[in-house]
């Protein structure tokens, strides 16, 4: 009985996550895409609150933080944590720079090609101007409230440390409402955006960790 009530628990909650996301026709893929990329490429500048979720199989509750991250277009960005702890990161002229709670240290990635395709790829995460099939196998699809594309990435330098990209994109927005990042491992970080400001002034002192 126990086995018969298990089967049909897992076929409901299959037909469930079924209902809620539905794989995008061709012609609502070019309509997406089309928007999105129109809108990203009016942005200069974003700001915006996040919640990060860092789940890992051995832990019973998701690790939570929380801080705002800046960004100003080709190449600016700034991740600052307030919470549990202080702690940011900034990727500003090819230089990463770490402030971990007053302790800083600074990495230049000059033409190291791996670390630029990972800047790109937080940048193109957050702008939600990513839709590159050199770069990434995609798959496009919608539940009631969001739109939803699925990155695998091709290359082996971003492959190694990510196995899959998912970008949220909540009803009529064009920039993304969440990233959910999955390790090869299968755990996952889970990034939430709240209070986002776009085309907003921001000085090169804004990136100075």
């Amino acid at each position: 009985m126990k086995k018969v009530l298990s089967t049909l628990f897992l076929l409901v909650m299959t037909t469930v996550s079924l209902a809620q996301e539905k794989a995008m026709s061709q012609a609502e893929i070019a309509s997406f895409k089309k928007e999105v990329v129109s809108k990203t490429k009016e942005i200069t500048s974003l700001s915006t609150d996040f919640t990060q979720y860092k789940h890992m199989s051995f832990m019973s509750k998701d690790i939570e933080s929380k801080g705002e991250m800046l960004l100003q277009v080709p190449n600016k960005l700034l991740w600052k944590y307030s919470t549990p702890f202080e702690y940011s990161i900034a990727f500003k002229d090819n230089k990463i720079s770490i402030n971990d709670q007053g302790k800083k240290n600074k990495v230049d990635i000059g033409n190291n090609k791996k670390f630029a395709k990972i800047n790109n790829l937080i940048v193109g995460s957050i702008s939600g101007n990513m839709f590159d099939e050199k770069e990434f196998k995609i798959s496009y699809f919608r539940d009631n409230k969001r739109s939803i594309a699925k990155l695998i990435p091709l290359s082996k330098d971003i492959s190694q440390y990510i196995s899959q990209i998912v970008l949220y994109f909540d009803e009529g927005q064009s920039t993304v409402s969440e990233v959910k990042l999955v390790e090869p491992s299968d755990d996952y970080t889970r990034i939430v955006f709240k209070n986002k400001k776009t085309n907003i002034k921001l000085n090169d002192s804004s990136f100075t960790n």
